[in-house]
């Protein structure tokens, strides 16, 4: 059965990029020893991201210069974008643009992964909207030793720990790595 997990690197205290969507506190961090994010693409079938995402990671590994180098990243997975905008999409790579609710593109994005799962790669507002539908089974968070005072948060949304199971802590390096298994709400109702 295909699962959505959102994977991800935070700061100490839960943000994903600093103000200006800058990474560059995580690329501070010594990665010697860092979690291999290749064993965890072997179970993706599908990607899945928001426009900001998407546009920093063409911008910073320079895909549209280097149309060969998304092969080398991301391999022919197919990767979903959340926009309501047109985005450019590098040569050869399966990049569909999405508008509208999470929820009636799910069954495509779903179909997609075939018997692999779903990486939800960013941001927190997406991931959270995978949540509100009931479609977030997973979450996983590298958390790097920085702080910041502000910026994009990793999760937008209220979640108890009746939701969360921890299912594995690991340190790597510098990072501490945390997998939880997100847990379905409990119907709402008299």
């Amino acid at each position: 059965m295909t699962r959505t997990v959102y994977y991800t690197a935070s700061t100490l205290n839960g943000f994903l990029a600093d103000p200006d969507n800058s990474l560059a506190w995580l690329f501070a961090v010594d990665d010697a020893g860092a979690p291999d994010i290749a064993a965890f693409m072997d179970g993706m079938g599908v990607l899945v991201e928001g426009s900001t995402t998407y546009e920093w990671v063409l911008r910073e590994e320079k895909l549209l210069e280097n149309p060969a180098r998304w092969q080398q990243l991301y391999g022919t997975r197919p990767t979903y974008v959340f926009t309501t905008r047109a985005l450019p999409v590098p040569d050869g790579a399966d990049v569909r643009l999405v508008r509208g609710p999470v929820a009636d593109a799910l069954p495509d994005i779903v179909a997609a992964a075939g018997e692999q799962d779903v990486w939800v790669v960013g941001g927190g507002e997406l991931a959270g909207q995978f949540l509100d539908i009931g479609a977030l089974d997973g979450l996983v968070v590298t958390l790097a030793p920085a702080l910041l005072a502000g910026g994009a948060p990793m999760l937008p949304r209220n979640l108890g720990p009746d939701r969360l199971e921890l299912r594995g802590a690991d340190m790597f390096g510098q990072f501490a790595q945390l997998s939880y298994a997100v847990k379905k709400a409990a119907p709402v109702g008299p």
